[in-house]
Order: C-alpha cells, then structure tokens, then sequence
C-alpha cells in the first residue's frame, strides 16, 4: 500500500477505536504519495507500480519494454479486469508463438519467449485475489509456472525444478547453476515477498547471482505463489521453520558450500530473511531488501503513538462494527487499499481486512529478535520506497551484528520499492557486498 493510503488506514483505525465515524485527518495524510515519478497510471500509485516491475523484468529477460507500454496501453486504471484481461492475452499470444518456435528447433526464441509469458501470466492475476475461486486466478497460476518450466529446461545448464520437504508436504522452488561441473559453490538462498513467485526471482536476483558465479536456490514458502495457490498454505511470522527445512534441503546437495551460504530476502522477504538469520545460524550472510524492521506497524502508519495499544487490541477483538465499516469504505474508495486487504487475506488465510490487520503485528523483529541475527547482514533502503518507508533504518539500528546499508535514490533511477526497474544496479552493489562477505 502506498504511503498516502497507510496514513489513511491509520486515521481510520484510530478514528474507529475512539468512537468517530468519520476518520480522523493523520498528520500528513495529504502528503503526496510516495514513490517514483508515473509516466503512467499518474492517479493509481499501485498499478503504474506493478508496471515499472515488469519494465524492470526486461533487464534479465521477463519482459520487453514496448510490449509492457503495448500492454499498459489496453488497461483502465484501477480497473483489475482490464489488467487480467490485457497481460493475459500478451500472455497468450506469446506463449503460442514459443511453443511453435520449440517444435521447429528454435530454442533460444522458445525460452526467452516462455520466460516473458511466465511474467505477464503471473501479472495478469495480481489483482484478482479477492475471489480466490475465479477461475482466471488458477489458470494464470498454472500457465506462468508452466511457461517458467519450460524456459527452464532451455537453459544451459537447465534449472531444475525442485520440491523441497516441508511440514508433510513440499515447497516449490528451483536451482540455478553457473555451470554443469557441480563443483561446490556458494550459495544464495533467494526468497520473494508479500506477493512475488519463485518464478519471478528469475529476473529478480537468481540470473545476476548466477553470473557471479553462485548457485541459487529460488523458493516459495507458505503464503507465496506457489504454496498459496497450490495448497492454500499461509503466511506465517516464525520464517525460521520455512528456511530451515531448506538449509537442510541444500547441505544434502554435494555442490553447495556448507561453510557460504547466504540468503536474500526481496520485498516483504526484507522481513522473512532476517527473521529466520536470528534463529538459523547456519547462514553465512543475510541481505534485507528492503529492509523491514515491524511489518504490522508499517500497517498503521499515520496513527497516534499514544492510540496504537487500544487500535492492536480492535483489531482482535471478536466484533468492531465501527472498525469494519471504516475498512470496508476504504476498500471502495482507495484501488490500492482493495488490493492491499484482498491480498493480505488471501495469503495470510484472513476473513476480513481487520482480521488481516491484526495478524500483520505478529510479524516483527522487536524484542530483541534482530539483535539474534549473528552473521553479516546488508539492509537495503530505496528513497521513495511505496510500502516501508522509514522501515530499513530501524532494522539496521537494532542490529548488532556486523552490518551494512546501501541506500538507493530516486536521482540514479533506483528510488523505487526493492529498486525495481533498476535491478542491474542494484544487484552490482548487494552481490559486490556479498562476494566481499563470503570471501
């Protein structure tokens, strides 16, 4: 959610909890939103976002520049079936033109092709998760990975798909070589957010740590792409029990490090990845980007220090009419808060936007958690970042361990959430960090 939209939801719960029924006007609720500049979709922060990841995606191959402005041009914005509708046909239609291109012998136009339909099939349902049960939803789910698999195997050498065990049941991931002489690396464990795909780390981190010469180990845990749509497996704040299942699942290989293993969390995974360093030792190194140091509070951004106890305590309360019917108006009025609590429902397992609310304050790293963390750890920080602003800095001052910050601005072209359309400079400077560190 952008920054204007968290000042909102924050005025609404503290104006609910004390009785009003109109919200209460927050300190800077009419500060403009956050974020870089829109060339597109000027009056909807959330959707010229998305379009500026999938301009980033172009870099490693997940997109094409004129093909995501042909795309942008076919969307209303904020009209979520106008963006299904336009990023699946894209999707379609490329998908289609890669399958005949594999038949005739054309690998390399085969796989960059399924590489970028993989993309616009994962974007085409971004929006829709309020209906988990439509069937646009499980049909982009399946197309992207399907279209990812087959790029895939295009490789050389081909990334495998693998399912790690976890729990009773298995997590979705992928392996990435610089070569086939499985020889013993270090390896990056790499792990999206709040709402990417393992797919997506693709172009998201695994290619840029593949050219440095690492192994990478891509997967989804519960609440992400993967877990979510399959199993209907949710998020959940102890990361700890995702990653280490995986860490065991790396050791077993005979071309990992046990001694250089690092992991990189992306987005919300600014959160996860740290949260599991504090009680994982086993990991050599920890890159937050961006870093998030209390996720729930991020939430109720704009509200009175003084009001957040008895606002905490609202959120679980077993009825808030008042509460509610803020949270339902805001949903009707705000594209990026209806995308926001569909979501956060949807993949944290939640029935209502408070609910979802009230399970984000389990997600923190307060009462000395990051102060757990032993090993070296990189916080990134993006100037204009939509969704943490502020967030980075905390989590770096309760670090004790050996540390580090790099700082992205708007000026060089990376001021953006996990600096998306500028990732070739953004990974230049976490991986130069990470060779140094693993060293």
């Amino acid at each position: 959610m952008n920054r204007r939209g968290l000042f909102q939801v924050g005025a609404a719960l503290a104006a609910a909890a004390a009785g009003a029924s109109t919200p209460a006007r927050a300190e800077g609720a009419d500060a403009p939103a956050r974020g870089t500049s829109a060339l597109l979709f000027e009056d909807d922060p959330q959707f010229w976002y998305e379009t500026v990841r999938l301009f980033g995606a172009a870099e490693y191959g997940g997109a094409l520049f004129g093909e995501v402005v042909a795309i942008a041009q076919k969307i209303k914005s904020g009209d979520y079936d106008s963006w299904y509708d336009a990023n699946n046909a894209f999707a379609d239609r490329i998908s289609s033109e890669a399958e005949t291109q594999l038949k005739k012998g054309h690998r390399i136009s085969a796989r960059d092709g399924f590489l970028r339909a993989c993309s616009y099939y994962r974007s085409s349902e971004f929006f829709l998760h309020a209906n988990p049960d439509d069937p646009r939803v499980h049909r982009a789910y399946e197309r992207s990975v399907a279209c990812y698999k087959a790029a895939a195997a295009l490789f050389a050498p081909p990334i495998e798909a693998l399912e790690i065990p976890y729990e009773g049941t298995t997590l979705p991931g992928y392996f990435h070589s610089p070569d086939a002489s499985r020889q013993r690396r270090k390896t990056l464990l790499l792990n999206t957010g709040f709402d990417g795909s393992a797919e997506e780390m693709h172009w998201s981190g695994a290619r840029a740590a593949v050219e440095r010469g690492y192994n990478v180990l891509v997967f989804d845990g519960p609440g992400q792409f993967g877990p979510v749509h399959r199993a209907n497996l949710h998020f959940r704040p102890d990361w700890e029990k995702i990653v280490t299942p995986v860490v065991d699942f790396a050791l077993k290989r005979a071309d990992v490090d046990p001694h250089r293993i690092a992991i990189h969390g992306v987005s919300f995974g600014g959160y996860l990845a740290p949260r599991a360093a504090a009680f994982e030792h086993r990991l050599a190194a920890c890159i937050a980007d961006d870093g998030v140091y209390d996720y729930g509070a991020s939430q109720l951004l704009g509200m009175p220090e003084s009001m957040r106890p008895q606002v905490v305590a609202a959120l679980s309360a077993p009825i808030a009419p008042q509460l509610d019917a803020h949270l339902e108006q805001m949903m009707k009025s705000n594209s990026t808060a209806r995308w926001a609590f569909t979501h956060g429902m949807y993949a944290t397992g939640t029935t209502s936007p408070r609910a979802y609310l009230g399970a984000t304050q389990a997600y923190h790293l307060r009462d000395g958690i990051a102060e757990k963390i032993k090993c070296p750890t990189l916080v990134c920080e993006a100037e204009k970042d939509l969704f943490f602003s502020g967030q980075a800095q905390q989590l770096f001052d309760h670090l004790t361990c050996d540390k580090a910050m790099i700082k992205f601005s708007d000026v060089e072209g990376a001021g953006a959430h996990c600096e998306v359309g500028a990732n070739r400079l953004a990974f230049a400077r976490i991986y130069d960090w990470l060779d140094e560190t693993l060293k």
